[in-house]
């Protein structure tokens, strides 16, 4: 696909989310915003991050997540809408099979850059009383996406995505995530991403080259929360330069 629709511009604050017996920061809580919001190369305005070791900054400054998805989920998670995934832009016409990693859009007069896929997490759970919804989101790739802001500006609901480049190495985000998070045992998909170490965050690489040599990362923290886990600050973190 070459380009697509913004159907929904959401923001947060951060909030406590209830989890296995204690309270958690998050601001995956986000809700719709009416008319134009200022993007910074941080992200929306108004925007917030509790947990700044894993979200939000410069590569991880805008979330997408394709409005394709909410159907297939409905089954299993009701009638929601959108914001239900924790997104700043829901979008139509451009999916994670679509998106690859460097392309270049314009929305609005924002320039966005395709970073990486979403790494579901327990928070997901957690904003949806569904135990094990961060594994489900993982195993069936309806991730959604990062981008990085090459060009501040504003955008609105009713944009157009427009493709303005795209890498030749054809790595979407559909094929990162499986590698990464799914198909672990996938040494030779391995290899073909770490010839492509460009698009890939520094510790994404790290982790491939690890298990390459035999080394398989825990992603049990990541997915189910651990009573013991460190929130690395509990103090909001807006999204603005």
């Amino acid at each position: 696909m070459t380009g697509g629709r913004v159907l929904v511009v959401s923001t947060g604050a951060v909030r406590p989310l209830s989890w296995r017996g204690r309270t958690v920061p998050s601001g995956i809580e986000k809700t719709p915003v009416h008319g134009p919001v200022e993007v910074t190369r941080l992200g929306l305005t108004g925007d917030e991050q509790a947990d700044r070791k894993h979200h939000g900054g410069p590569d991880k400054a805008v979330l997408l997540y394709p409005g394709e998805h909410y159907r297939a989920w409905a089954p299993r998670l009701g009638p929601i809408t959108p914001p239900a995934f924790g997104e700043n832009l829901t979008i139509s016409g451009i999916v994670e099979s679509d998106a690859v990693l460097g392309s270049v859009y314009a929305v609005g007069t924002v320039v966005l850059q395709v970073t990486q896929p979403r790494r579901p997490c327990y928070k997901l759970a957690a904003h949806h009383g569904v135990r094990d919804l961060a594994v489900l989101t993982q195993r069936s790739g309806r991730t959604g996406f990062y981008c990085r802001v090459l060009r501040p500006g504003h955008l609105a609901a009713g944009d157009h995505i427009r493709l303005l480049s795209r890498p030749g190495h054809g790595v979407t985000a559909a094929e990162a995530h499986r590698v990464l998070n799914v198909d672990r045992a996938d040494r030779a998909a391995a290899r073909r991403l770490l010839d492509h170490p460009q698009v890939l965050p520094t510790s994404w690489a790290g982790v491939l080259r690890d298990r390459l040599d035999g080394h398989l990362d825990d992603q049990a923290e990541r997915l189910h929360g651990s009573l013991h886990a460190a929130e690395t600050s509990s103090t909001p973190n807006p999204r603005h330069d």
